[in-house]
């Protein structure tokens, strides 16, 4: 089986109603990213910071996959599909999707502040946390999230996954958010690599095969004229 790479961002989630950050009307134009999505937002005020990922948490528990996750689910039964995504949401997961690999880390797991800094999973039934809630090791518990400015322990794997794609697939992203956006400079040199994406994204490589759609009308089309041929 050919092994199917899907680079995720934003734009695959927002048909399942999560709100994109960079878009108009997206999350940056309610909270700039300074305030709290940086380490110096958290050492500032980690009240706030911790309240607007319970918000996110709380919002994305009441959303489910849309037509485009349960598609590169399905698509496992065709190829050996890796996904790495930039997104912070479990919608993948919820679809079905088995290789999931979270650059930007995750709402439904929090993480001590201690030298460790161990991660735990999130209990559904209590999704919110407090200034105050620690660790077992008596640390102050965060949200389990690759803010501005914090290295992305990820991204080593990520290159490692990209380099061994026979297809690329990127969904939902400007490919402008570095370092997730050099992964494509990671490919095969033979490896063709598509990108879904319903806006028009300028300075793209010509070896890039646009297709100017949201993320579950555009994989339908992907499907069906291009992996499927």
């Amino acid at each position: 089986m050919r092994k199917l790479v899907v680079l995720t961002g934003a734009g695959m989630s927002a048909e399942s109603g999560i709100a994109t950050f960079r878009d108009s009307g997206g999350l940056w134009e309610q909270y700039k990213v300074e305030v709290v999505a940086t380490p110096e937002a958290w050492e500032h005020d980690p009240k706030l910071v911790m309240n607007f990922y319970n918000q996110r948490r709380v919002q994305m528990l009441g959303c489910k996959p849309n037509k485009g996750h349960l598609l590169l689910a399905e698509m496992e039964k065709e190829f050996r599909v890796e996904i790495i995504t930039q997104n912070v949401d479990n919608l993948h997961e919820v679809a079905g999707s088995s290789n999931v690999l979270h650059l930007h880390g995750e709402l439904m797991k929090i993480r001590s502040t201690g030298p460790r800094q161990d991660v735990y999973d999130v209990d559904p039934q209590k999704p919110e946390y407090q200034i105050g809630d620690l660790c077992p090791n008596g640390f102050q518990l965060r949200p389990h999230i690759v803010w501005f400015g914090e290295d992305v322990p990820e991204i080593e794997n990520a290159i490692q996954i990209v380099k061994q794609a026979d297809i690329l697939l990127i969904i939902g992203t400007s490919l402008k958010v570095y370092p997730a956006a050099g992964l494509v400079n990671y490919a095969p040199p033979q490896c063709p690599i598509y990108l879904i994406d319903p806006n028009d994204i300028s300075n793209l490589p010509s070896s890039i095969t646009v297709i100017q759609k949201g993320a579950s009308e555009g994989i339908m089309e992907l499907r069906t004229n291009y992996l499927m041929q």
